[in-house]
């Protein structure tokens, strides 16, 4: 079935040697590390983005990120993926229906995106720039919820836990607890893992909570609303285009989460005392 030599899956996390330095004294060690792979997507055998990513979860980065880029609707229209693995990467390979070709001309991209940027590669500032959907729920939460939706998501974190190295996206419900979390080298394909987990569970995001272990930058709010998450918390801090594309699209944003509360700076009314 597939035309190109089968490689091994590479393991998300790795032990590498070290020599650690302790009170002036050095000794050999061992030290676990994430892996970052090249992770290239592409649709009906075109290529469209190179991302440098952890590979894990794949089918849900392929998913999610093919959302958020806006290449797709819902998962159904993505007719088949395959991750075939070679020996300087991994392709995520997608087959689309064929109304759906025609989304690629608008957001296509030519460069490879770094695990630190979402946004490298367009074609113009209109698309960094683009527009996103407005968020309209009633759903209301607690500070208490809030809270509980960040200490949910430490345990979920085994690869950080393992590497103090990765980024974690989760979406916290009040009645259901943590849904989903996922994990990546980079915090923006941590979050499409998350979209593209939500989506081909069939998860509503209506009344729950996005919960980032990084700061939010504009794509992250971007995402967010595509996904139609109506509260997204950070540990860190927003930036102010963050902060103005969260007002526009009618998302709670609350940043600084810690153990003893957390700052909110777009539509506060969400959360009651």
């Amino acid at each position: 079935m597939f035309d190109a030599p089968l490689e091994p899956a590479p393991r998300p996390i790795i032990s590498v040697a070290s020599v650690a330095c302790r009170d002036g004294h050095l000794m050999p060690g061992r030290r676990v590390v994430p892996e970052e792979t090249a992770v290239s997507l592409t649709y009906n055998k075109d290529s469209f983005a190179v991302m440098m990513a952890t590979p894990s979860d794949l089918e849900d980065f392929a998913v999610g990120f093919s959302l958020t880029e806006g290449v797709i609707q819902a998962p159904g229209d993505v007719q088949d993926i395959e991750i075939v693995h070679h020996p300087r990467g991994i392709e995520a390979r997608m087959w689309l229906a064929a109304d759906r070709l025609d989304a690629l001309d608008g957001r296509r991209r030519h460069l490879a995106g770094a695990v630190g940027c979402g946004l490298c590669g367009l074609e113009s500032l209109d698309a960094a720039m683009r527009e996103v959907p407005r968020v309209k729920t009633d759903a209301r939460l607690t500070p208490a919820m809030v809270a509980e939706a960040l200490a949910a998501l430490m345990p979920a974190q085994t690869l950080h836990r393992e590497t103090s190295a990765l980024h974690a996206a989760g979406f916290w419900h009040p009645e259901q607890g943590l849904v989903a979390a996922r994990e990546d080298i980079g915090r923006h394909n941590a979050l499409d893992k998350l979209v593209g987990a939500l989506a081909r569970a069939g998860q509503s995001p209506e009344g729950g909570v996005v919960v980032l272990t990084s700061r939010v930058s504009v794509e992250m709010v971007q995402k967010a609303a595509i996904l139609g998450a109506p509260v997204l918390v950070a540990v860190s801090a927003p930036s102010a285009l963050a902060l103005r594309t969260a007002e526009a699209a009618g998302i709670t944003l609350a940043g600084i989460a810690r153990g003893d509360g957390f700052e909110v700076f777009t539509h506060p009314g969400r959360i009651r005392a």
